[in-house]
């Protein structure tokens, strides 16, 4: 299953044990590394690196498995968006074939707060899924003040409910979908990413296409991580504006994929409650 340029996760973590070490995180996201914020923040800006926010979760017992940051031209790699996953060392919550995540996101531009929000990560198929702000508490701060404390706090709490996720992952994977269902959950899922009529130029059927054996099933749960790697990861035919016959793109945004990601997850829990 899965997670929003701003969180497609290209780089992943192996299953359950491999940890990424300092200097991979900086050469993956060398934001987190910024030795200041840029140069056209106001005064009121406090300028915390998020080299200081990991290492205290680290020290908190969190194990960094993800790093990544967009590429772009027109701003500076230091100051540019950037996520980091993170799980518990051990790991408590036992699911068949995820893991529970804490996704922290930040940058130093002024774009984005201190952010922690709870993700699942996917292992058959290394999707890193976002859990929406209705279903999970997500915990935001401005850049203002001394927060490594508050999102230390915030990231032991967060984590202590991940019995509460995963309760509702199980019963999304005893949730069988009719096909009409599956229909429905894909046509809500493009207009995601395409929101105007006629934008798509593909069938919502396509979202359904299963990558690899693992992924089939018709519960909600399997439905949801099909959708999700569709959508994000591209490579579906599509007809363009011109009639052209394409493939869709990858989502390489991180706030894209976030947007897409908790949006999904909303989805899913409604048909969950219906």
């Amino acid at each position: 299953m899965n997670t929003s340029p701003d969180v497609s996760l290209t780089s992943h973590a192996t299953a359950f044990d491999r940890t990424l070490s300092l200097e991979t995180i900086r050469q993956q996201a060398p934001a987190v590394f910024a030795p200041s914020a840029d140069e056209h923040r106001s005064i009121r800006y406090t300028f915390i690196p998020t080299e200081r926010l990991l290492a205290g979760l680290l020290q908190a017992g969190f194990v960094a498995v993800e790093a990544r940051q967009p590429q772009t031209r027109s701003a500076s790699p230091l100051h540019a968006r950037h996520v980091v996953r993170l799980r518990r060392r051990f790991e408590t919550v036992q699911l068949r074939d995820s893991v529970p995540e804490i996704v922290f996101l930040n940058s130093h531009d002024g774009t984005s707060a201190y952010q922690l929000r709870v993700g699942l990560f996917r292992v058959v198929c290394t999707n890193g899924l976002i859990v929406s702000r209705g279903a999970f508490p997500t915990f935001s701060v401005a850049h203002r003040g001394n927060v490594v404390e508050d999102v230390v706090a915030h990231a032991l709490g967060m984590s202590e409910r991940f019995d509460v996720l995963a309760a509702q992952v199980e019963r999304m994977e005893q949730r069988r979908l009719f096909k009409d269902e599956e229909i429905r959950f894909a046509e809500r899922a493009l207009t995601l990413r395409y929101p105007e009529p006629g934008q798509a130029g593909m069938a919502a059927s396509q979202l359904l296409n299963c990558r690899r054996r693992e992924d089939a099933g018709g519960d909600l749960y399997s439905t949801l991580n099909r959708v999700q790697e569709n959508l994000l990861r591209g490579g579906l035919s599509r007809s363009s504006s011109s009639g052209r016959l394409v493939r869709t793109r990858r989502i390489t945004s991180i706030k894209e994929d976030v947007r897409i990601n908790s949006a999904l997850w909303d989805v899913a829990a409604e048909i969950l409650a219906a």
